[in-house]
């Protein structure tokens, strides 16, 4: 009797079975990958967007303490996001109150940035804050009855 070289149908079938096995869980996590890219990418994307709003908070001197505003981000800078922002600024640090804020007097301000988009059907937020000096005008001692 010749022995025949070569794999057997039964051979041939347990091989398929663990590579698609192995086909599969690849492409799942590749799936995975790209989903949590996508993810990381319009994260990113509205961190910049976040950032140069923030910069144009800190140097405007028409946003006041006790000032709240809000809008939405440019659909083209943002990627096709539905993305927005909500600010508010607060004072942070001022004089005692023995010592009656005066014009002229510098004053720290709390600027507090909240952002959100929409990630499919989930809102996605996050919060940016700094502190900005600013010197107090007569409006400002206006709005707080000085």
């Amino acid at each position: 009797m010749r022995s025949r070289r070569g794999f057997t149908l039964l051979e041939m079938i347990v091989a398929t079975l663990i590579m698609s096995i192995a086909v599969v869980g690849m492409i799942s996590g590749l799936s995975g990958a790209t989903r949590n890219a996508a993810l990381l990418r319009d994260y990113d994307r509205v961190t910049q967007l976040a950032r140069l709003r923030m910069n144009d908070l800190v140097v405007d001197p028409d946003f006041h303490a006790g000032s709240t505003i809000h809008g939405d981000f440019d659909r083209s800078l943002a990627g096709g996001l539905t993305a927005g922002w909500q600010a508010s600024v607060s004072t942070f640090e001022l004089a005692p109150p023995a010592n009656r804020p005066y014009i002229g007097e510098m004053v720290l301000e709390r600027v507090v940035l909240d952002t959100w988009w929409m990630s499919g059907r989930t809102r996605r937020t996050f919060r940016l804050e700094t502190l900005r000096r600013r010197i107090l005008t007569q409006a400002d001692l206006a709005a707080v009855g000085q």
